[in-house]
């Protein structure tokens, strides 16, 4: 499970290597107006969320970081990155099993629930391939490249074939 993650949010960093930092930065995309770089942000605030409450077994996912110099310096994006790869491979030997508090606001109130270890990085996970789909319309809007084809997409997810459409005149 650990390798997996970090495989998918090495796709994140394939990202910030391609990128400039007025790329990271831009906010001119409809209908959100979010940056790379405050996507790239949140994504590893929800892990060290984990992270931080992990010896207590209570996390908050609420109390982020928001670095706002992650959000404006790929520099500091890339040291985050490294930070959350870190971490993962401190739990690689810890027993996923363990119960934790999860505390979050969902819209109607702060809720508390148990969570496993394994499942609280699960969410983090799925939580972070959803926002690489964000980040993927971004930059298509912005004329980047996907830095691979599975940049985005959920493993479970089908894929569509291209159609060959053939239009007459």
């Amino acid at each position: 499970m650990i390798a997996a993650i970090k495989n998918n949010l090495q796709r994140g960093v394939q990202l910030l290597n391609a990128i400039n930092e007025s790329q990271y930065i831009d906010r001119s995309v409809a209908p959100y107006y979010s940056s790379i770089g405050i996507h790239m942000r949140h994504i590893l605030d929800v892990f060290d969320c984990i992270f931080t409450g992990l010896e207590s077994r209570k996390v908050d996912l609420a109390a982020r970081k928001r670095n706002e110099l992650v959000e404006s310096k790929i520099d500091m994006g890339l040291d985050y990155f490294d930070e959350i790869f870190a971490k993962l491979e401190n739990v690689r030997n810890e027993n996923l099993d363990v119960l934790i508090e999860v505390k979050d606001d969902l819209g109607l109130g702060v809720i508390t629930v148990n969570y496993t270890l394994a499942s609280a990085l699960i969410q983090a996970h799925s939580h972070a391939i959803h926002h690489f789909a964000s980040i993927g319309y971004i930059i298509s809007q912005l004329g980047i490249e996907l830095p691979d084809d599975d940049f985005g997409y959920n493993p479970t997810t089908p894929r569509s074939k291209e159609i060959d459409i053939n239009i007459s005149i």
